[in-house]
């Protein structure tokens, strides 16, 4: 049975909150679980203490018997310095050089144009 540390949906529409549970990774995202470990509120700001409350003890227990974090979680216990923070790539890198391609291009297509017709005339 391989186990993983992961968010559960609690709360009405338009307000989540999320407890941090150990649970089976085949099972459905609010299914059962093994034990809950912690809280996520997103609707806290960041700089408030109390948007992620983890048990320390328990999340160590259950990462020394092999359970896997999700990868928003394991940016969860980075940030509370249970693990290694978490390196995650984001594709903004590629999107951005790939417009700035496009818009070089287009530049150069309108430099072109521009260019041909007035070329054109002074011949």
């Amino acid at each position: 049975m391989t186990v993983r540390i992961r968010l559960m949906r609690m709360g009405a529409k338009q307000q989540p909150t999320y407890r941090i549970v150990v649970a089976d990774s085949r099972g459905p995202r609010d299914g059962k679980f093994i034990e809950r470990v912690g809280l996520y509120n997103p609707l806290l700001p960041k700089e408030g203490g109390k948007r992620v409350t983890l048990n320390e003890e328990r999340v160590r227990f259950w990462l020394a018997r092999g359970a896997l974090p999700s990868d928003r979680v394991a940016r969860f216990l980075g940030q509370a310095s249970i693990i290694p923070m978490p390196k995650f790539k984001t594709g903004t890198g590629k999107a951005k050089k790939k417009a700035e391609e496009a818009a070089k291009a287009a530049a150069e297509a309108a430099e072109k144009a521009a260019g041909k017709p007035a070329e054109g005339a002074q011949a």
